[in-house]
């Protein structure tokens, strides 16, 4: 597969679109989440590109040492390198640890209880979005968000501008690379953060993400299955809300 054969062009073509989409918003900034991980990289350094105002946010919850140091160097990069980039770390160890213990036994599904550290992501965010009048600048790539729906409805799959969801994990990695990003975390095993034990996004998902990108591209090949389990299973993420009508 090869798609993108410019990805210094790519990286001002994505740069020009977010800044003519904010322009046309009549609003003051871009709000980003930053794990650690490449993806959340690379969608908010394309957002420093643009110049507009950057609140870039580290929100860790029961964070392994290792993705919270990489998020913390890339925070630091980011607000270093870019004079319009302002950096925050927000620990939600806390807030996650109360709601859990007063929802009790209704907090007792371990899958739910990681898509819940999401979703209070995403609230902080649109807290930031709300206090700023800001943008949030979502961070999933084409076969998260369109392949196999790797992601959590109303968590990191809210979001109001989607820079790089047309970009296959192979794509975005290249494109880390001509954003100068840490190499630390382009080599990373890409990993939701949302498990205690650290499991990685392959683990979970039973197929390394060129595998999936073969079976998105040519509808063949070892990741074929695993594409069509996932897509029909959260198909229900990835197709509009069904809606009744008179």
């Amino acid at each position: 597969m090869n798609r993108i054969t410019d990805y210094p062009k790519l990286k001002t073509d994505i740069k020009n679109w977010m800044t003519d989409y904010i322009k046309s918003s009549g609003m003051n900034c871009f709000i980003v989440g930053v794990s650690g991980g490449i993806d959340s990289a690379v969608a908010s350094t394309l957002a420093a590109e643009t110049e507009y105002p950057i609140f870039a946010l580290g929100m860790p919850i029961h964070q392994k040492p290792e993705q919270e140091t990489l998020s913390d160097a890339h925070l630091k990069w980011l607000s270093e390198k870019y004079s319009n980039v302002e950096s925050h770390k927000v620990d939600l160890t806390n807030t996650f640890d109360t709601f859990k213990h007063d929802l009790e036994r209704y907090a007792t599904d371990n899958h739910a209880l990681a898509n819940t550290r999401s979703r209070l992501r995403m609230v902080t965010l649109y807290q930031f979005a709300g206090q700023y009048k800001g943008i949030v600048v979502g961070t999933g790539n084409k076969v998260e968000d369109y392949g196999v729906g790797f992601y959590t409805k109303y968590g990191d799959g809210g979001v109001d501008i989607a820079p790089i969801a047309d970009l296959y994990k192979s794509e975005v990695w290249n494109l880390g690379k001509v954003l100068g990003v840490d190499s630390r975390i382009i080599e990373a095993k890409p990993t939701d953060g949302l498990w205690d034990d650290g499991r990685t996004d392959e683990d979970q998902l039973g197929a390394t993400y060129s595998e999936l990108e073969e079976a998105m591209e040519t509808g063949q090949g070892s990741g074929l299955k695993v594409l069509e389990k996932y897509a029909t299973m959260n198909a229900h993420k990835m197709n509009p809300i069904p809606t009744f009508t008179i």
